[in-house]
């Protein structure tokens, strides 16, 4: 009797699965280097099958279509080939268990019913409204861009004369916050400096926020004249002492800062935060040794990217001709990877495809500018004082290389007004960490050590004085 009855029992539940609807809202939330980012899918119901679009609330998109939609109970897929993103899972109790995989990484995401709640990272240093100083959202013009740029001025008090700082962004669409992963590090350092006493002006990337251009065009040397724009700018309020007028810049923005000072006397110091002192390909090389090691890769591996790496760069640093190095980017790459494996390219891809998207990158007007760049000649330039600071833990431009590097280029051009130093155990973001690799960023509550933000500071007052 009782073997009857769960023969019986399983018929039913077969009867209730099959006969579940799957149309309608599925809500599920990945879980990224301590990140949540929420993920949607919308799934209707055709004569010919089933059809869906998919929302990403936490970036703001909404409806992108889903190119293949397919419902093999209890398994379900749906795949998104303009993002080359893959969700397989299998329907359970309402609920589907699956895997996401896009670019070649896999995380485990479940789909429910249940609209997912918004949870901010905890982020305490974060200064929150109403600020006990000014703050002005403006706008100014790049005259030899041809585009506007916005950003937000912050004054110690509203009426008076104060020197300022004009924070210049990282490498990558960055907005005036510079926002990554959950941190907001401008915003941290812009309300330090003017809780004490120093005006900051931070602003949206060309082609980000609310800034005009075109970002994917645009190199270092471009981004430098969007700082002599805010510098121009800045000389027009009657709020600024046009004397005491510095620049901070972070990771690539301690590349352009100097840019700026070595050719403008406007520039009365600079403060490079994690800048680098090395020519591009030199560090693209010890950076990727560097994050691969602190990811557990091993040292064979390591080797042989490096390998490739440095032939890439090589044929970058010799190239005249922008065509002629896709052309020649692209036989290098094929010639050095024909032993490459399938699970080696990302999901959806054709290895032609992905070779493609490695020659698109390498060869773009960013990075072969990148690549070829050395800072050295132009700190030899700078005469105003410079800070240098590292963290002791930074793996994406390493403290040892760089620091020494820009010491040196500084003082073989008769610059005396040079401070350099290396905090111990912070990383390329100036936290404390653990390891100092990027997949710690968004874990570590902490966006920018006090202790750095305190010595930064009174280096700063002490120039302005």
């Amino acid at each position: 009797m009782k073997k009857t009855l769960f023969l019986f029992t399983s018929i039913l539940a077969s009867i209730i699965t099959y006969g579940q609807d799957i149309t309608g809202q599925w809500n599920g939330a990945l879980k990224v280097q301590g990140m949540q980012l929420r993920l949607v899918f919308n799934v209707s119901k055709t004569e010919t099958g089933y059809i869906s679009t998919m929302d990403s609330p936490d970036q703001g998109a909404k409806g992108i279509p889903v190119s293949t939609t397919t419902f093999e109970n209890p398994k379900i897929k749906f795949e998104v080939a303009v993002a080359r993103i893959e969700y397989s899972g299998e329907l359970k109790d309402n609920e589907i268990v699956g895997t996401f995989k896009q670019a070649g990484q896999e995380f485990p995401m479940n789909l429910s019913r249940k609209v997912i709640e918004k949870v901010e990272p905890k982020r305490p240093q974060e200064p929150k409204e109403p600020f006990p100083y000014y703050t002005e959202n403006v706008t100014f013009q790049n005259p030899k861009a041809n585009i506007s740029l916005a950003g937000t001025l912050s004054l110690p008090k509203k009426e008076g004369v104060f020197p300022v700082v004009v924070l210049i962004t990282g490498s990558g669409p960055q907005n005036r916050n510079e926002e990554l992963l959950g941190h907001k590090p401008f915003l941290v350092i812009s309300d330090y400096l003017t809780k004490n006493g120093i005006a900051v002006l931070r602003f949206d990337d060309r082609g980000v926020g609310e800034s005009k251009g075109d970002f994917e065009t645009a190199t270092s040397a471009d981004f430098a004249t969007d700082v002599e724009s805010a510098i121009a700018y800045l000389k027009t309020r009657k709020e600024i002492n046009p004397k005491k007028i510095g620049l901070m810049g972070h990771s690539e923005g301690g590349i352009i800062a100097p840019m700026v000072a070595a050719k403008s006397k406007d520039v009365s110091f600079i403060v490079l935060l994690a800048g680098t002192g090395i020519s591009g390909d030199k560090l693209l090389l010890l950076q990727q040794e560097l994050i691969a090691k602190a990811s557990g890769v091993s040292e064979a591996e390591i080797a042989k990217t490096s390998s490739i790496n440095s032939k890439v760069f090589e044929a970058v640093k010799q190239s005249t001709d922008n065509q002629k190095l896709k052309t020649d980017l692209t036989t290098l790459i094929n010639e050095n990877e024909k032993d490459m494996k399938a699970d080696e390219i990302p999901n959806g891809m054709s290895k032609d495809d992905y070779i493609a998207m490695q020659v698109k990158m390498v060869s773009s007007p960013w990075m072969e500018y990148f690549i070829k760049y050395d800072p050295a000649p132009t700190l030899q330039k700078v005469k105003c004082p410079v800070l240098a600071v590292n963290g002791g833990k930074d793996l994406q431009v390493p403290p040892k290389e760089n620091l020494s590097a820009i010491e040196n280029a500084l003082k073989k051009g008769g610059n005396t007004r040079v401070t350099v130093r290396e905090f111990p155990n912070l990383n390329h973001l100036f936290q404390e960490c653990k390891t100092g690799a990027p997949s710690e960023y968004a874990e570590i509550e902490q966006t920018f050590s006090p202790l750095a933000l305190n010595q930064i500071t009174k280096w700063i007052q002490n120039q302005t004085k």
